[in-house]
């Protein structure tokens, strides 16, 4: 049971026998529902089927796998996880960059960029979130990122504080744009929100802790 993120290339190093089935959940599109392939698993499991579930990323975060163990487990199912590779490290390795740098952060945050509605959630500490000390990677933010934006500079993040947009990180098709909060809107026109988005923020993305191998366009 693989998500709409996983690519081809992953799902080609299934075993040949295995029943492949899509279950994945995009913002805007007809999907599955959470409780559609929470039932669907224990449904396989009770049948004797070995069940993958297959997720993009560390299923870990912003995965709901932890949705997805508590039903397994209340049938009394058991449940190896194999974890991944989040997407906000993906991005920090294909830049060259130490999202903790000392220099620059004391702390990293992920933070998610929209709520079940798709807006962007009403339960956020801004706050604490427009702390300068820290990285924050933003998930999922592509739709809501101006308003992201708004928000940390109305809670006193300066507008020039340096940010990064990504889509499709580690993918051949992945894209990327390098510029300060006030200029952010030009950064999603550029990106686009088709694919995944992560608005990461913070002093680490300064020039000169960006790997040469990875500059960025403005």
């Amino acid at each position: 049971m693989f998500d709409d993120l996983v690519s081809d290339e992953v799902l080609e190093l299934a075993r040949r026998a295995a029943k492949r089935m899509l279950v994945g959940k995009r913002g805007g599109r007809h999907s599955c529902s959470q409780t559609d392939i929470n039932e669907l698993m224990v449904k396989l499991a009770r049948a004797g089927r070995r069940v993958v579930r297959l997720k993009s990323g560390d299923p870990m975060i912003f995965g709901r796998a932890g949705e997805e163990i508590t039903r397994l487990h209340q049938a009394g199912i058991d449940v190896q996880v194999i974890p991944g590779i989040t997407s906000a490290l993906a991005m920090a390795s294909a830049l060259g960059v130490s999202l903790t740098h000392r220099d620059c952060a004391q702390s990293v945050r992920f933070v998610t960029g929209h709520a079940c509605d798709g807006a962007l959630p009403n339960n956020i500490d801004w706050r604490a979130v427009a702390d300068p000390s820290a990285t924050t990677v933003f998930y999922m933010s592509g739709r809501t990122a101006t308003q992201i934006a708004r928000r940390l500079c109305d809670h006193g993040m300066s507008p020039s504080t340096l940010l990064v947009i990504c889509a499709a990180v580690s993918r051949p098709s992945q894209s990327r744009w390098h510029g300060t909060l006030r200029d952010i809107a030009e950064g999603i026109a550029r990106v686009g929100f088709e694919q995944p988005v992560l608005v990461a923020v913070g002093h680490v993305f300064a020039a000169q802790h960006i790997s040469a191998a990875a500059a960025l366009p403005k």
